[in-house]
Parts: C-alpha cells; sequence; structure tokens
C-alpha cells in the first residue's frame, strides 16, 4: 500500500532507495501505533523512535501529522480519485456535469466514513495541510464540473462550499449526534448539489424560449 504516493498536484516522487526504506519504515511503524493507540495518540515524534529514524526525517517526509495521515490512506485514496477521473460514469467522465457532482459528494461521504478517525486527524492539522494534498484534487475537480454545469457562478466558491458540507467532523456530529444515517447525509449532499448546479430561472427561461 504505502510504497506508492497520492497522485496530488505538485507532489514529488521519491529520489532514493533508502528514503523509499524510511518512509515504508515509518508508515509500518505508524500503523502499528494507530492499531494499538488509536488515532488521536499519533505523534510524529513517537513514530520517529519507534522507527528509529531521526525526528527530523519525518517532518521532512510528511511536515506535519496530517501529511502522515495522508501517507496512511494512501491506497484507498488512489482508487478513490481513479473513480471519479477516470472510472465509469456517473462518477467518471461520460455522464453530465450536474450527475458526476453528484456521484462525487456522495462517494466521498462513504470515503470519508471508511476512514473516519483518519480524516479527522487531517481536519485538526494546519490549513496548509488540510486544503493541500486530495483537497486540492477534488476542489479542482468540482471547480472544473460547475463551471460546466453553471458557467455564469463563481464555480471556485462554490467548490469550496460543496466540500465544507462534506467533511470529518461534520459527518461525525450528524452521526453520533442527530442519528442520521450515512445514506440520509448522502441524500441530503444530493439536495444541496442539485440546487447549486440546477440552472437559475433566466437561463431555463431563455433555453426554453430558444
Amino acid at each position: 500500500m504505502c510504497g506508492r504516493h497520492l497522485p496530488l498536484l505538485g507532489q514529488s516522487q521519491p529520489e532514493r532507495a533508502d528514503a523509499a526504506r524510511n518512509r515504508q519504515k515509518i508508515i509500518d511503524v505508524a500503523f502499528q501505533m494507530l492499531a494499538e493507540r488509536g488515532a488521536d495518540q499519533l505523534s510524529l515524534d513517537e513514530v520517529a523512535r519507534a522507527a528509529c529514524v531521526g525526528v527530523g526525517t519525518v517532518y521532512r517526509r510528511f511536515g506535519d501529522r496530517a501529511g502522515l495521515v495522508w501517507a496512511l490512506i494512501d491506497e484507498r485514496e488512489q482508487r478513490f480519485q481513479a473513480s471519479f477521473l477516470s472510472g465509469p460514469p456517473p462518477v467518471g467522465p461520460g455522464a453530465p456535469p450536474a450527475d458526476r457532482i453528484r456521484a462525487f459528494l456522495r462517494g466521498l461521504v462513504d470515503r470519508i466514513v471508511d476512514q473516519h478517525d483518519l480524516f479527522l486527524l487531517v481536519e485538526k492539522g494546519s490549513p496548509e495541510a488540510r486544503f493541500a494534498g486530495p483537497y486540492r484534487v477534488y476542489y479542482t475537480h468540482l471547480a472544473v464540473l460547475l463551471a460546466q454545469a453553471r458557467p455564469e457562478t463563481d464555480n471556485h466558491y462554490l467548490a469550496d462550499a460543496l466540500l465544507a458540507a462534506a467533511n470529518a467532523h461534520l459527518v461525525r456530529h450528524q452521526r453520533e449526534e442527530r442519528g442520521m444515517t450515512v445514506e440520509a447525509i448522502k441524500d441530503g449532499l444530493s439536495e444541496l448539489s442539485d440546487a447549486v448546479t440546477r440552472p437559475a430561472p433566466s437561463a431555463r427561461g431563455h433555453a426554453a424560449s430558444g
């Protein structure tokens, strides 16, 4: 799983075999610590000590705890990104943009639930880490689809707004405090995406008169 890297914008590939081995060692130790102590107890300093590598090595390699967490969810994240970038419709190419947005958001909820504790950790990280990595891929993907579905709107703002409604802390609150099912959360996001991608009244009227 962890010998590969997320297909993220601006991410460099490993340059040396020893660096790759150190990365794998760090990942293995982090997984073990997660299993033994839980996600909240994950510490880069302790991971470095347990992996017998320098603390500086861990920080240079991953930046902060959020960077390490993204490495832990690498393989599943790659599969998810492949589904909406090149997979079959409706989440992949070939479906109308509004349908793809709806399918993407529903898939994102499943993705978050699948590794909820790790997504919570990412959201607790620095803004630089939280809004880089996979978030940047999600944002870019939604912005492109929104520009196709609603070219008259601010697609960049709407992409952020839709992603704000699909975050790990909110999903946890909805499930644990409000008693919502995962399906209910996905249905709510579908309603939101439909509202966002629905043509404005003037646009519908113009299309009908044409």
